[in-house]
């Protein structure tokens, strides 16, 4: 089946000498992998290398078998080109990160268009703003809401939060943050990517990362933590 659709690349894997195997989230059909013969090759104009670099937002034409199998493009071309993404080393950082912890937190392929809107919205913010420590955090609470597993936040008064249920408890247990650390999360829950900022400290970012990837292993089968995170850490030291 022929389908017009816009799609955000999630990861891209080298094939052979010359081709690539690309993974995408599409908007018409959610999570689909894509062959592209001669990538690297300059007589492909039409399927430039350029295109498959983590989160680029694309639009594609493409045969969907739905087989299971990779699927081909027909045509590709820009979505909207990112202005400062690539040239922002705190920018190109996140998005190298982000794009290996969505690599690894869908595996499902059906389509979820509130999900791949969100993060289409997240990304050109992200691209047109440079307010941006917080960035990862807020995406990564907020992409909960989409894979299931978004904090109840009914009893937000109690000081201790509660991992394995995803609930605010009025006492501590073994699966619990502590009380400073849930304090911390329950500031976070009232953040937008247009907050202040400076709301954390760098340390207490750091404790909100462990816990958001510990959050995601949790409550994700097969999750694992993202190469890249050394180097978010360091970039955002």
């Amino acid at each position: 089946m022929l389908v017009k659709t816009k799609a955000i690349v999630i990861s891209s894997l080298k094939y052979q000498e010359k081709s690539l195997i690309v993974k995408c989230l599409t908007q018409s059909d959610g999570l689909k992998s894509y062959f592209v013969p001669n990538a690297f090759s300059a007589k492909k104009s039409n399927q430039k290398i350029a295109y498959f670099q983590p989160l680029t937002l694309l639009e594609i034409e493409a045969n969907h078998k739905n087989k299971g199998t990779l699927e081909h493009f027909k045509e590709i071309k820009l979505a909207n080109a990112y202005q400062t993404i690539s040239t922002n080393i705190f920018k190109s950082t996140i998005v190298m990160f982000l794009s290996e912890m969505i690599h690894h937190s869908i595996h499902e392929e059906e389509k979820n268009e509130n999900l791949f809107l969100f993060l289409e919205s997240a990304l050109l913010w992200l691209d047109a703003h440079d307010d941006l420590a917080n960035f990862h955090l807020i995406l990564l609470l907020e992409m909960t809401k989409f894979l299931g597993f978004y904090p109840d936040t009914t009893d937000d008064n109690y000081p201790y939060f509660e991992k394995n249920e995803g609930v605010f408890i009025p006492f501590q247990s073994t699966s619990c943050l502590t009380e400073h650390e849930t304090h911390l999360f329950k500031r976070l829950l009232d953040l937008k990517f247009d907050s202040n900022q400076k709301v954390f400290a760098g340390i207490e970012r750091q404790i909100l990362l462990k816990f958001l990837l510990s959050y995601y292993n949790i409550h994700l089968d097969g999750f694992k933590n993202p190469k890249s995170l050394e180097v978010l850490k360091e970039v955002f030291a």
